[in-house]
């Protein structure tokens, strides 16, 4: 069967097996990065994302364990690097790497990494991850920066590897940057490690049933997908719902104002009078923006249906360029997960007011994160032991409060919602 065309009766069998083992080839994926990465926040906290992508850059499936911040956004950040690194010049081997929030995951603690999967020297598919690194350099996962420049090291989209080889050259400059040097040489390589693995897994999975074509696989996965969540959003009464909700922030509130609109098979959130871009690193890029209002929705009116570029389709989301979410280069984005990470809860609150939905109350919503750094700097400072062998460290520890309560049960105690980190 080289497409549904073939024997559309037998894809109809074969397709729905073959989804839950790519599913599983996924999972396996993240969880070699949780076994691999030097950083807590991977191999502890679960803060990840693994998924397949087809080659026009479109997420196919993805890992359980991880979190919407880095799955949606990675889902968007795939297509930035086919923009570079066209599918047809790709080479079994290579590896891509880049930290750049405005294209992949909002702040530079994110590395994403894409890997091209041959089977048979053809390219079917693309692996992806992402990972929260918690020294990159900088100041820290910290709002005090007043640029980007200030943050940390920036990596564009570049080679991390071609055909298998490393580029030492980039390990150089990171490990130059960064107080923990061979823990980020490490994590960097695990995840081209865990993509590597996921190209064998699928490899394998196509030489098992010989006759089937990942690319048709995909599309069948895809509209089935978005044709289940239009189903879904079509079942709901058409209508704008509004809700506003107000934060601290550093030096003056934020203002989050949605207006979510229902137009038949597809729902529009618009953040048009929200507040604008903070001096401080609060900022949010728009793919993390959409990353997390996407999950809201989501997770409200269709949460059994997979989480593709096929389910995301119908959701659409604006937020003003300029505004605290959508800032342009060289605005500060270090925590903007302690503004991104209530959008969900912004649009429950839409949600609540759509007639015979039932959503979650609000929760904790952002991560309450304790960073600790120091080394020989600090030994150096009037006062204290100068103690110039002291070893430089960096570590980051996650605190949750919970989730609300849910239609008809409690909220869960301790447990980090939206991001799901543990």
């Amino acid at each position: 069967m080289t497409d549904r065309g073939a024997d559309d009766g037998l894809a109809r069998i074969r397709y729905p097996v073959l989804w839950h083992r790519l599913t599983a080839i996924v999972e396996e994926q993240a969880r070699s990065l949780i076994k691999t990465a030097f950083s807590e926040t991977v191999s502890e906290a679960g803060d990840l994302s693994a998924g397949v992508f087809d080659t026009r850059g479109r997420m196919v499936a993805q890992a359980v364990t991880g979190t919407p911040g880095h799955v949606n956004s990675m889902a968007e950040a795939v297509g930035y690097f086919l923009e570079k690194f066209p599918a047809a010049g790709m080479k079994l081997g290579d590896h891509f790497i880049t930290n750049d929030p405005w294209l992949s995951s909002g702040h530079l603690h994110d590395i994403t990494v894409v890997s091209p999967a041959f089977h048979r020297n053809e390219l079917v598919a693309l692996f992806a991850c992402t990972c929260h690194q918690v020294d990159i350099g900088g100041l820290g996962q910290c709002p005090d920066g007043r640029s980007i420049y200030e943050e940390g090291l920036f990596i564009p989209i570049m080679r991390l590897a071609r055909e298998g080889v490393f580029n030492e050259d980039l390990f150089e400059i990171v490990r130059a940057n960064v107080r923990q040097p061979d823990p980020v040489e490490g994590d960097i390589r695990s995840y081209a490690t865990c993509n590597h693995l996921g190209e064998r897994r699928l490899a394998a999975m196509l030489d098992e049933y010989g006759d089937v074509r990942f690319d048709a696989l995909a599309d069948f996965i895809l509209e089935r997908s978005q044709k289940a969540m239009q189903d879904a959003i079509r079942a709901l009464p058409d209508g704008t719902y509004r809700n506003t909700l107000t934060l601290d922030g550093i030096d003056r509130p934020v203002i989050l104002d949605a207006a979510l609109t229902i137009d038949g098979e597809r729902i529009v959130i618009d953040f048009d009078g929200s507040s604008p871009a903070s001096a401080y690193g609060v900022n949010l890029v728009m793919n993390y923006t959409l990353a997390y209002t996407a999950f809201g929705v989501r997770a409200a009116v269709a949460p059994e249906i997979p989480n593709n570029a096929g389910s995301l389709a119908p959701v659409e989301v604006r937020a003003p360029l300029g505004s605290i979410l959508n800032v342009e280069k060289p605005r500060p984005v270090s925590a903007r997960h302690i503004i991104g990470q209530f959008l969900p809860d912004v649009v429950l609150g839409c949600l609540a007011k759509v007639p015979g939905l039932e959503v979650p109350a609000e929760g904790a919503a952002c991560l309450w994160g304790i960073q600790v750094r120091g080394g020989p700097e600090i030994g150096a400072a009037p006062g204290m032991n100068r103690d110039s062998d002291a070893a430089a460290f960096d570590l980051l520890s996650f605190n949750s409060g919970g989730s609300g309560a849910r239609p008809a049960v409690d909220g869960l105690s301790a447990t980090a919602f939206p991001s799901g980190v543990r």
